[in-house]
């Protein structure tokens, strides 16, 4: 059974109610969820206020899911509107922008690193940070300046490609790129993480 027939699976038995498979679906999604909401809103407090959001509003609403998308597509729409309707309750502006599904996915094993507040996943925590910092440091001045613009100052694809005065496919390409470069010195602490009991 692929992973979008045992989310199909699971849907269906929570909208015969079973709570427990929704918890399941919780575990399976939430450091997914967490780390798309931290893209958004860069409070770790408040991220996972609006991720306990996002899934009371898809429990609430997951009876008139009806499988046309896949589980997560649907979840991550919720929570991407449950953070900008947080971003605007909290009179900040919401990027202009929304996070690509796949961008999400990507991004989505550093938000399990800060599940557990132990000495361990702090160190690594503060060493996943230390990598990232400088890995951006050493990136080719039109690089670090698109991902920085995106990544830390929520610029929109347009207003990147404005200001450094490039077309928005260079801007993709220049972020793809960081992205990928930062990826691959994050590769092994994330390897040594998931091979840790």
């Amino acid at each position: 059974m692929g992973e979008n027939e045992l989310d199909q699976a699971l849907v269906e038995r929570v909208q015969r109610g079973d709570r427990t498979a929704f918890d399941l679906l919780v575990r399976k999604y939430q450091s997914r969820v967490v780390a798309l909401i931290g893209r958004y809103v860069h409070d770790w407090n408040e991220c996972q206020d609006v991720a306990q959001d996002t899934f009371v509003r898809a429990w609430k609403a997951l009876a008139n899911f009806r499988g046309d998308a896949q589980f997560y597509t649907w979840l991550y729409r919720i929570a991407v509107n449950t953070a900008k309707n947080h971003l605007v309750a909290s009179n900040r502006r919401p990027p202009a922008e929304d996070i690509d599904v796949a961008d999400a996915v990507n991004f989505a094993g550093a938000a399990r690193l800060r599940d557990d507040d132990t000495p361990e996943h702090e160190l690594l925590r503060e060493e996943i940070e230390r990598t990232v910092a400088d890995t951006v440091a050493a990136l080719p001045d039109d690089l670090r300046t698109a991902v920085t613009l995106r990544e830390v100052d929520g610029l929109s694809y347009e207003e990147i490609a404005e200001r450094m005065g490039c077309p928005i496919g260079t801007v993709r390409s220049r972020i793809f790129r960081a992205r990928e470069a930062i990826d691959e010195k994050l590769r092994p602490l994330m390897d040594s993480e998931r091979v840790r009991p």
